[in-house]
């Protein structure tokens, strides 16, 4: 089984889904990290030298190969995976996707110290609680295709929804 965390930086993908691939005892993948360990660079690297369309269609590659392999795994994806390239598609033709689904309000607490995150990279709180509310507009039609949606997720919130499908 592959089950796929997917919502918006901050809702929690690496963290709970550490968590839960311990209680379900299968490995935990996340998809930033697998881009770093392919690239020999830091997301943030990699979108100030590159640029986020390489980014994007890096980050694509990386979900197909692991969508294809054989083994079964909890992974946290990178918050525009499932929005560009088909990630969606791929997702959830290979696996079971979760949507992590956060106010945009308790985002911006679990991110405003942060500065690893290319696409809400400013110091001003007023601009980036801004980027995120655009952000979460633009992708939520996305996320919504998800086979699983969970408003303020918790381990066992998402461990008893992922029980109810599996």
């Amino acid at each position: 089984m592959k089950i796929y965390l997917i919502g918006m930086p901050g809702s929690g993908k690496s963290t709970l889904g550490k968590e839960i691939a311990a209680e379900l005892l299968l490995p935990f993948i996340d998809l930033d990290t697998e881009i770093e360990r392919k690239e020999l660079m830091s997301i943030p690297e990699v979108f100030r030298e590159k640029g986020e369309d390489y980014f994007r269609q890096t980050e694509s590659q990386v979900l197909s190969e692991w969508a294809s392999a054989e083994k079964s795994f909890v992974m946290a994806t990178g918050g525009g995976a499932p929005c560009f390239y088909n990630g969606i598609d791929v997702i959830n033709n290979s696996g079971l996707s979760v949507f992590l689904d956060v106010p945009v309000d308790e985002l911006l607490k679990r991110v405003k110290q942060d500065i690893n995150r290319p696409l809400l990279n400013t110091s001003d709180l007023n601009e980036r609680k801004q980027r995120l509310a655009s952000l979460y507009e633009n992708r939520l039609t996305i996320y919504n295709l998800a086979k699983i949606k969970l408003s303020n997720p918790t381990k066992k919130s998402v461990l008893e929804a992922l029980h109810l499908k599996m």
